[in-house]
């Protein structure tokens, strides 16, 4: 984005967008959604990382923090 200009893509609007696509399948590439929503693939990694607090692992998009819940199914399945 350029210094001064405003950004019209990261909406609240299309972020909820995304939130509704990445429900349906955290495995779409920052291509595909772009596409999707006609947004350019940087702004969509922006939204991705910034405004939803997401990064990808093993080509699937999740929360960058784990869940209390996550956390405890994780630490009783490395004890088996």
């Amino acid at each position: 984005m350029r210094s001064g200009r405003p950004s019209t893509s990261r909406t609240e609007e299309n972020i909820a967008k995304f939130r509704q696509i990445l429900s349906e399948n955290r495995r779409l590439t920052v291509r595909s959604i772009a596409e999707e929503v006609n947004i350019d693939r940087e702004t969509v990694r922006k939204i991705l990382t910034k405004d939803l607090d997401m990064r990808k692992v093993c080509a699937k998009m999740v929360p960058k923090e784990l869940t209390e819940e996550q956390k405890q199914t994780h630490s009783l399945s490395r004890h088996f």
